[in-house]
C-alpha cells in the first residue's frame, strides 16, 4: 500500500471491522406494501436498534416512494471498504447514498443517507426507461466497484424472460452501460460477488421476471433456460463469462452467493433455494477452473393436510460472519435460522438452529410424517406476546457477529402465496444473540421490531443495512 493512500468509508480488513467498528445505532430496513393501490406505496425504514435510546426497536422514520407496485428488495451501497484505500489526491468517496431497486417496476430508487442518517430522503429515481434502454429489467444486487462507478446485477430482458447481466452506473448514477463484455451471456441472473485479487466475479441465478413475479409455481423450474440452476464466473478485468457450473437438480435457484471475505480466500459458498442446500465453490489446484460440491443439504420433510406431500426448506439467504468463522442461513418454509462453523471449509458444523415459525408448526393443520432431522413439529415462537407469522427470511450480522437480526418477508406475491396470515398481520423482525466464541444462538426476548400498525396498513419487512456497512454489502481488496 502506498505511503500516499488515504483512507475512504469502511474498513481496512474484515477483522478490522470485526474489531474496531461501532456497535449498530440505526437499521435501514426495505419495507413492500403489500395493498397495491396504497399511494405512499414501499418504503425504507429507519429503526433504532440503541439498547441505550427511548426509542429503541421502534421505526423513527420512513422514506416514502410515493408510487405503486415498485417492489423494493435489495439493497446496496454507493460505496463500501473495496474503496477504503484512495491513492494519492484523489477525493475520498463517501458511503452517503443506499441504492433501491425495484423487481417489479424496474425502477432505481437512490436514497441520501448522509444529509440525516436518521431521516433519509430520496435522492434521485432512475426510471424503468434506463435499464430498458439497454435491454434490461427486474434490477437485484448492488454493488460499489473499485473504481467508484456502482454496478447493478438484472434478472430480466425487456420483454420479462430470463437474462443474466450487470448494468453500471458512473458516481452520480447516470448510466455507463451493460458490465458484461463478449458473446458468451448466462441465461439468468440474480445476486453476485467479486475478488479482483483473483481476478474473478461469481453470479447466481432466481429465474424469468414473468415467471416469479406471478407467484411459485413448481413446473416454473421445468424450463431451466428461464430458472437458474448455475454458478457464472466472470474474468473480472475482461469482463467476460468464462465458465458456469451446472448444479443440476438439488442446485435448483442458487440465490445469495458469498466469497469469503478474507479477500486472500478464493472460495465461497452459495445457498439454493428450492431443496434447501449449500454448495461451496474453489478452485480447481492448478487451474483456472471452478468446481463446486454440495456441503450442507437440508432434508425435505414429508406430510400430509398440505397441498403438497413433502416441504422443502426453501433457504431464502445466507451470509459469512466477518471473520469467516460461521455461516448461517433461513429456512423460510421450514421455519428455521442455522448457525454452522466452517472453519474447516469442506465439512461445515451445525453449532446453532433456532425456529422462528414456519410452515410446520405442532398448532397448524399440516402433520408430519417423516422427518429426517426432528422427533416432534415445533411449537410457534412469541416475542413480547406476539406471535411470529410466517418463516425467517433475510439476515443481518453485527460487526462483531454477536447479533443476527432476522426479518420475515421474502417476496409479496410469495408471501401473499405461502403465509397470508404474515401478510395480513405484518412482519416482524427479531434479533438472535450469538456466541461467538463457542457456537451457537439464542432468540432475544426483550427485541421486537412490530410492522403490525404502520401508518397505511401492516407492512413486510425484508432487507436490512447499517448506516457504516455490513458483512453482505462490503468487499475487500487485497491492498499490500
Amino acid at each position: 500500500m502506498s505511503e500516499k493512500c488515504k483512507c475512504g468509508p469502511g474498513y481496512a480488513t474484515p477483522l478490522d471491522a470485526v474489531r474496531n467498528g461501532p456497535r449498530e445505532k440505526l437499521l435501514y430496513v426495505v419495507c413492500v406494501q403489500p395493498n397495491l393501490d396504497e399511494e405512499h406505496g414501499d418504503y425504507l425504514a429507519t429503526v433504532d436498534v440503541d439498547p441505550a435510546s427511548p426509542t429503541f426497536c421502534q421505526i423513527i422514520h420512513r422514506t416514502y416512494t410515493n408510487s405503486k407496485r415498485n417492489e423494493l428488495h435489495h439493497s446496496g451501497w454507493n460505496t463500501c471498504s473495496s474503496c477504503h484505500f484512495v491513492a494519492g489526491d484523489k477525493p475520498v468517496p463517501r458511503r452517503d447514498r443506499l441504492v433501491l431497486p425495484c423487481l417489479n417496476s424496474d425502477r432505481i430508487f437512490v436514497v441520501d443517507t448522509g444529509t440525516d442518517p436518521r431521516a433519509p430522503k430520496v435522492a434521485k429515481v432512475i426510471e424503468a426507461d434506463a435499464l430498458k434502454s439497454v435491454n434490461c429489467t427486474a434490477p437485484h444486487t448492488t454493488h460499489c466497484l473499485p473504481n467508484g462507478n456502482i454496478m447493478v446485477s438484472v434478472m430480466g430482458d425487456a420483454e420479462g424472460n430470463a437474462k443474466g447481466d450487470f448494468i453500471e452506473f458512473d458516481k452520480d448514477f447516470n448510466l455507463v452501460g451493460p458490465w458484461t463484455r463478449g458473446e458468451r451471456k448466462a441465461l439468468c441472473g440474480y445476486d453476485y460477488w467479486y475478488q479482483p485479487h483473483f481476478n474473478v466475479m461469481v453470479a447466481s441465478e432466481w429465474g424469468a421476471p414473468k415467471l416469479f413475479r406471478r407467484g411459485f409455481r413448481p413446473t416454473d423450474c421445468d424450463d431451466r433456460t428461464q430458472y437458474g440452476c448455475r454458478l457464472n464466473f466472470y474474468r473480472w478485468q475482461e469482463r467476460e463469462l468464462f465458465q458456469t457450473i451446472d448444479l443440476g437438480n438439488d442446485g435448483l435457484t442458487p440465490l445469495e452467493v458469498r466469497f469469503l471475505h478474507n479477500p486472500h480466500e478464493n472460495q465461497g459458498y452459495v445457498g439454493c433455494a428450492f431443496y434447501a442446500n449449500v454448495y461451496r465453490f474453489h478452485q480447481r489446484p492448478g487451474s483456472d477452473q471452478y468446481i463446486a460440491e454440495k456441503v450442507i443439504d437440508v432434508p425435505v420433510k414429508k406430510v400430509t393436510n398440505a397441498d403438497e406431500p413433502e416441504i422443502g426448506g426453501m433457504m431464502t439467504d445466507i451470509l459469512l460472519s466477518l471473520d469467516d468463522r460461521f455461516l448461517y442461513f433461513s429456512n423460510w418454509r421450514h421455519g428455521d435460522v442455522r448457525q454452522y462453523d466452517i472453519t474447516d471449509r469442506a465439512h461445515p458444523r451445525l453449532t446453532g438452529q433456532v425456529f422462528l415459525g414456519g410452515a410446520i408448526l405442532n398448532d397448524s393443520p399440516v402433520r408430519v410424517v417423516d422427518d429426517p432431522e426432528l422427533s416432534e413439529q415445533p411449537s410457534p415462537t412469541y416475542v413480547k406476546n406476539r406471535r411470529l407469522y410466517g418463516g425467517p427470511q433475510m439476515l443481518q450480522l453485527s460487526l462483531d457477529g454477536k447479533r443476527l437480526y432476522v426479518s420475515s418477508s421474502l417476496f409479496s406475491p410469495w408471501d401473499k402465496q405461502f403465509y397470508p396470515e404474515m401478510v395480513r398481520a405484518g412482519g416482524t423482525i427479531v434479533q438472535l444473540d450469538i456466541d461467538v466464541e463457542n457456537g451457537g444462538m439464542k432468540l432475544n426476548e426483550n427485541f421486537l421490531v412490530d410492522f403490525a400498525n404502520e401508518p397505511y396498513g401492516p407492512g413486510l419487512p425484508h432487507e436490512m443495512r447499517y448506516p457504516g456497512g455490513d458483512c453482505t454489502s462490503d468487499i475487500w481488496l487485497v491492498n499490500e
